[in-house]
């Protein structure tokens, strides 16, 4: 991600295992519904909802552009109770719920807390270990901050952290992950992109036209996404057979290289990282946003990026590497964020230095010694930066620099071995970076990488040499001083 729309929520606990959520609800969020129901996070402490773990997300809409203050919506939530459930939340912002049931019974009621809870007691009590569903129908104008219209009458939706909720139902937080369904009618003279794979596309005497769209791998909802646009669609594939869409709206450039670059991007990606994780690939740019300065620059919406404007290497190389860093691997809370943008950052470097960039002695040490004098670049931790600081530049900017260093203490072989091994060890579920650590640390044990953490990733000022200059860095450093 390069930009970001930010939004404000605000615990219960949570126990976050990679792989899946264990919640440790307090009675009267869990059971009740009562306020406070967030799932725990330290920043956004009202996001997501204890007591249940979504499986599925089955999301069905209807939006005409000439009417931009009217969606309907038809969403399903598919779930396991981790406790009993006398009441349960879900996330949604504006919009009038018509009705709410839960495994095919009308809910005993359902009601709006607060900027995005909705509030369902069911007509019979879930008990614990019981799968559930629970279908919200609604309509009325989309106002969440990461729903983008566009002159022409098109939308998109993108945002980080937040996003989900300004169309569907949802637990909006990106430890419970879940398969992802999209069905989207429009006037049949627009067309509707999402992620994964598409499905048929269905018209009808009304002159509407139906789109499906299917992500069979688990996704974090805000990156799940919807396009709504005149779209030129061009459609390939990669040698494996994965399918890949491009979709251009109006206003954005097609850009015929970039798009045949694509291959060798993902190729790249996965020598580093493994095999690339998802069942289709591809990107969505758009024009820009009616709303000046709204919407990010671009955004890793799972397996088919979006793009504003226009589409080129580094930013593909950027949002490419998140399938693999925050897609595919998740992290477990909004403090780690380093475990999404300090990699996809540093693959930038790394696809310069495969076009032969000496990353040592140009991106490093330049960026090291520009900066020695200067302690705001050092202030933040990367890991835990701080309540709105989840996503702050130092993750971009100091980030990629601790990871080369990070390259340099341990070598080659044990840092990409690492990555692989992450990507593999947590492949589809979350994680965080206390288990990043642990797990640098178990493939490199005779290196002191307490010490390498504690300066790079949870301190404030410029790391000590020993840390700065390691392995073949050292040499770097003692040639600029010559």
């Amino acid at each position: 991600m390069h930009s970001t729309t930010r939004g404000r929520r605000c615990p219960a606990l949570v126990g976050i295992l990679a792989g899946s959520v264990l919640l440790t609800a307090v009675p009267s969020a869990a059971t009740t519904g009562g306020n406070g129901s967030g799932i725990g996070d330290p920043y956004y402490p009202d996001d997501g909802n204890p007591g249940y773990d979504v499986s599925h997300y089955d999301v069905r809409v209807a939006y005409d552009p000439d009417r931009p203050d009217r969606l309907t919506g038809d969403t399903t939530v598919s779930a396991t109770a981790t406790v009993g459930l006398d009441r349960f939340h879900l996330d949604l912002e504006g919009f009038e719920v018509g009705s709410v049931t839960v495994d095919g019974r009308p809910a005993k009621s359902f009601t709006r807390i607060g900027a995005h809870e909705l509030v369902i007691t069911p007509a019979r009590r879930i008990t614990e270990g019981s799968r559930f569903a629970v279908r919200v129908r609604y309509s009325g104008k989309p106002v969440g901050e990461s729903w983008h219209s566009f002159a022409d009458g098109g939308a998109n939706v993108t945002g980080e952290p937040h996003s989900a909720t300004a169309w569907y139902p949802a637990n909006d937080h990106p430890s419970d992950k879940a398969t992802f369904r999209l069905t989207a009618t429009v006037p049949d003279t627009w067309t509707v992109i999402g992620n994964g794979r598409p499905g048929p596309v269905t018209s009808s005497a009304e002159a509407t036209r139906t789109f499906r769209w299917y992500e069979d791998k688990p996704l974090a909802t805000y990156v799940s996404t919807i396009a709504i646009g005149r779209f030129a669609v061009n459609t390939s594939q990669l040698a494996d057979g994965t399918p890949v869409i491009h979709a251009y709206g109006p206003g954005a450039v097609i850009d015929p290289d970039a798009e045949a670059l694509l291959p060798e991007i993902i190729g790249f990606l996965a020598s580093k990282f493994g095999p690339y994780p998802f069942s289709s690939a591809g990107g969505i740019v758009t024009g820009s946003p009616a709303e000046e300065g709204s919407g990010p620059l671009a955004l890793e919406t799972q397996s088919r990026p979006t793009y504003e404007g226009v589409m080129f290497d580094s930013s593909m190389v950027h949002e490419y590497a998140h399938q693999w860093f925050g897609n595919s691997v998740s992290f477990s809370d909004w403090r780690d964020g380093c475990l999404a943008e300090c990699f996809a950052q540093y693959t930038n470097q790394l696809w310069e230095e495969k076009g032969g960039a000496d990353l040592d002695t140009g991106f490093y040490a330049g960026t090291v010694e520009e900066n020695r004098e200067n302690p705001g670049f050092w202030n933040v931790r990367l890991y835990d930066p701080g309540r709105g600081k989840e996503l702050d530049p130092a993750l971009y900017d100091k980030g990629p620099l601790m990871l080369h260093a990070l390259r340099r203490t341990v070598g080659d072989a044990a840092f990409f071995g690492t990555l692989r091994r992450w990507q593999k060890e947590h492949r589809y579920a979350n994680a965080s970076w206390r288990q990043f650590e642990a797990l640098a640390k178990k493939v490199s044990p005779r290196q002191d990488l307490t010490g390498f953490f504690d300066a790079w990733v949870h301190g404030t000022v410029i790391p000590e040499r020993k840390y700065l200059y390691p392995g073949s860095l050292g040499a770097v450093a003692a040639a600029g001083k010559r």
